[in-house]
């Protein structure tokens, strides 16, 4: 069963079509009509529905251009593409109706369709589709090699988080450990420790700044000099007459000075205390820098600091403790480089092998599709032969070259017929732009032969000239175009019954339509019923 069939092909306002809608059938379903009707435009729509580059057809759009495809998934879900622009030749693009991207749509018609046109296909473009069909057609597993490089790649990720080597791992400890040092050395107390030291080097501060002041309160208070306050003060308490009716009073007063001189003692005391001692200040500052220093370097805050000493401390542990385990990832990794060594080395044998097989297949296939001169030869590279490569030369005795750079658009499309027949089928829609462009007579017949073998297992889309080619469809739908009042429009409509013996016919007779020409149409289509 295919894995995909198109159902619908609609497109307004490009170039010469007004409007179209085809309906397509299973098999092989062919586009035929007079030479610029259209029939290309039409695939032209197709290919701007699934992704292509609107500036490729801007010349045909219109001001109101909409395009759509149908298709239907082996799982029996129709994804339908869609384009459309405006009247600022902006082009929109839809995915099942909901906005999306051209990627997406691109991504999205990968598994449904493969387009041969004679200059855009993209089959034999990259190595990687070339490989696929050398593996497909020689039933290569690499699976158990894939295995092995996705295992080196996680082995490889395991040591990188185990230090790496050895050298990398020695140097991530040797960081790990000065930083460690660095945090002892510190001596961290407590995460508010530096809040508490700029408070306390404040209050320093503003002491240190009135030192002067309390020297001269303390002169002024209690000084030697006759002048001081507390000596004036108690001059003053002994004037006062001894009689009993004061003496609680004179109590009182002298309590006072003592109080005071006591006061004063204090501050003499004070000032040759740690509190103002310059070295103690100086040896907070130092505390202040190195706690500033610390912060800054390992968070910003000193909290950040003591939660980054404990995860560079776990840091450190787990490389320190690592070498048991990074033996055993070496040891692992040995071996899968030696396994992947043989694995790769057997792929590009068995690669080497079907890329042999596939040449000398495709070589058979090459008279059928009127490329009987041409050499065909594909090629690996590579320790696992992945670089795969398709050689072409259109004649003997001339140089071979990619086949995307020496094959014409007729013989590419041609030569994409010939690998169709004989490649594994993948199921999907198959398309191929005027692939009999310059051919005709009983190679065309073959032309025709090979399209409908290739239809046997999925469905084919082909714009075709040529009638021995219509004839052998399974679907044939035929555009026509007409002037009505000097503008030129184009209609498409599926033929059955006398009206596609009448296509049949006007494609080998031309308009002059004759009872011979209708005869040939009738025994052609009846042939390749």
């Amino acid at each position: 069963m295919p894995s995909a069939e198109l159902l619908e092909l609609y497109a307004r306002g490009l170039g010469v079509i007004d409007e179209a809608h085809l309906e397509f059938g299973s098999g092989l379903n062919v586009i035929t009509g007079e030479t610029g009707a259209g029939k290309t435009l039409l695939l032209g729509a197709l290919t701007l529905c699934l992704g292509a580059d609107a500036s490729a057809t801007r010349h045909a759009l219109s001001d109101d251009v909409r395009v759509a495809a149908v298709f239907r998934t082996r799982e029996d879900e129709e994804v339908v593409f869609g384009r459309e622009s405006g009247s600022n030749r902006r082009v929109r693009s839809t995915l099942n109706g909901v906005a999306t991207s051209v990627e997406a749509l691109r991504a999205a018609a990968e598994s449904l369709v493969t387009i041969h046109g004679q200059r855009d296909s993209l089959t034999l473009r990259n190595r990687s589709d070339i490989l696929r069909l050398i593996d497909d057609f020689g039933a290569v597993d690499t699976g158990e090699l894939e295995r092995v490089r996705r295992r080196i790649t996680e082995v490889l990720r395991l040591r990188r988080a185990n230090g790496g080597d050895e050298a990398t791992r020695r140097r991530e400890i040797d960081l790990l450990s000065f930083q460690l040092e660095e945090f002892d050395a510190a001596n961290l107390t407590s995460a508010d420790e530096l809040d508490l030291a700029l408070e306390r080097l404040r209050d320093w501060s503003t002491l240190r700044n009135g030192r002067i002041a309390v020297i001269e309160a303390i002169e002024a208070l209690d000084g030697e000099h006759d002048d001081a306050i507390l000596a004036d003060f108690a001059r003053s308490i002994g004037s006062i007459p001894a009689v009993a009716s004061l003496g609680e009073v004179v109590a009182t007063l002298r309590a006072s000075l003592d109080t005071a001189r006591d006061a004063v003692h204090d501050l003499r005391t004070f000032l040759e205390s740690d509190e103002v001692d310059a070295g103690a200040f100086e040896r907070l500052e130092r505390r202040v820098e190195v706690l500033q220093r610390i912060a800054r370097k390992y968070g910003g805050t000193l909290i950040d600091a003591f939660e980054s000493r404990e995860t560079l401390r776990r840091e450190f542990d787990r490389l320190t403790g690592a070498e048991a385990e990074l033996a055993h990832l070496d040891q692992e990794l040995h071996d899968l480089y030696a396994s992947e060594t043989q694995l790769a080395a057997l792929a590009r044998r068995v690669r080497e092998v079907a890329a042999s097989s596939l040449s000398q297949a495709i070589a058979l296939q090459l008279p059928r599709v009127a490329l009987a001169s041409a050499l065909v030869r594909v090629v690996v590279d590579g320790e696992d032969g992945s670089l795969a490569e398709m050689l072409f030369a259109p004649n003997p005795g001339r140089a071979e070259g990619p086949v995307q750079t020496l094959a014409s658009g007729g013989e590419l499309s041609r030569l994409l017929l010939a690998v169709a027949l004989v490649s594994a089928s993948d199921g999907v829609v198959t398309v191929f732009d005027e692939v009999d462009a310059g051919i005709g007579g009983q190679v065309a017949e073959q032309i025709g032969d090979c399209l409908a073998e290739v239809a046997r297992d999925r469905q084919v889309l082909a714009v075709t000239h040529l009638a021995s080619v219509a004839a052998r469809a399974d679907h044939q739908f035929v555009i026509e175009k007409s002037v009505d009042a000097g503008l030129t429009t184009t209609s498409v409509r599926e033929v059955t019954g006398e009206d596609r013996v009448s296509e049949v016919a006007r494609m080998l007779a031309g308009d002059h339509l004759s009872d011979e020409a209708r005869a040939l149409a009738q025994r052609m289509l009846d042939i390749s019923s």
